[in-house]
């Protein structure tokens, strides 16, 4: 597996995996099945490893706790905290106060059974709260050695800057894709400014760009996916059509939809490393063989003139108020 180095700070494998799907959000789970592919991740060179608390909500954290047990040493561990939700399951609001962040670390840490995590991200940005603040109690686990390095997901650039003013931000999660380019309008420049790597949360579209849906009646209705807006009525087939064009180049080089758009996210820097995620090791090893792919110039330019930012029909949530905050 290639590697790639996540702000200076941090050698990862080439793609990483988001474990968030095996646990909450899309469809039913399999403690088992998401275990076997967390192994075969590991066992392939694959050490880039993505939770959050809110993912189950807590469950999904456990789970990769137990699949990495024994195997730390091999993991660079990535989990969040911010997007907080009640033991029922009930989504409460972001929150970034600085008593808050040291709880929800100590918790991680319980619940994945490690002494310190790799790269603690805050989840979203909690606009009540100074920025500087939570990132100060951030810091502080730091210093304790519960963390070694901070991340922050879907924020904004002049955030990013207040952020880096009180402690070295390793990495930006945010969600970059074929269908969801809104980065490269300032968030891209604004990191590789400041040395931070950037982390594409869902760069297969959330499986839409795989191919392997042709209605909105094919996902199940237990799957959250269902419920957003790109996947729903006339969003759902404007969409096709990018999913079309990925399908014209991949037929050509004879792979996957799911191999051209993840290879047309690891063409776009170094610098970038992308966390598709997966409960099946059948898409798992879909995903390996992608980090291989060399799209031609001709290939890049037809991808990026045919699907440029915007072409996506809808919004990526339902609610995009937490988001570039």
């Amino acid at each position: 597996m290639r590697q790639r180095i996540l702000g200076g700070d941090i050698k990862v494998s080439a793609i990483g995996l988001g474990c968030m799907g095996m646990s909450d959000f899309y469809g039913t789970a399999d403690e088992k099945a998401a275990i076997n592919v967390i192994h075969n991740a590991l066992d392939v060179g694959i050490n880039f490893l993505d939770t959050a608390d809110v993912y189950g909500p807590f469950t999904n954290e456990q789970l990769v706790g137990k699949a990495i047990k024994g195997r730390r040493d091999k993991v660079i561990l990535a989990t969040k905290f911010g997007n907080s939700r009640g033991p029922n399951g009930s989504f409460m609001p972001v929150n970034g106060k600085p008593d808050y962040v040291k709880k929800a670390c100590d918790a991680s840490l319980k619940r994945l059974g490690v002494d310190y995590i790799d790269l603690y991200y805050q989840h979203r940005v909690d606009p009540t709260v100074p920025i500087e603040e939570t990132i100060q109690a951030m810091s502080d686990l730091v210093k304790a050695g519960k963390v070694k390095y901070l991340g922050m997901s879907e924020a904004a650039p002049s955030t990013i800057r207040r952020a880096q003013a009180i402690h070295k931000i390793t990495a930006l999660q945010s969600e970059y894709s074929l269908w969801t380019r809104d980065p490269e309008s300032e968030i891209l420049d604004t990191v590789r400014e400041l040395g931070i790597g950037f982390v594409a949360y869902s760069p297969l579209g959330r499986g839409f760009l795989t191919g392997r849906w042709s209605k909105p009646e094919d996902i199940p209705e237990t799957d959250w996916r269902r419920r957003q807006p790109r996947f729903q009525g006339d969003n759902f087939y404007s969409n096709l059509k990018i999913v079309d064009i990925i399908k014209e180049i991949a037929d050509k080089k004879g792979v996957k939809p799911s191999q051209i758009a993840l290879a047309w996210v690891l063409a776009q820097g170094k610098d970038i490393v992308p966390i598709p995620g997966t409960k099946k090791l059948e898409y798992l090893k879909e995903n390996i063989q992608a980090v291989d792919i060399e799209l031609t110039a001709d290939e890049l330019n037809k991808l990026d003139q045919s699907i440029p930012m915007g072409a996506a029909s809808g919004n990526r949530y339902p609610d995009m108020s937490t988001v570039n905050k």
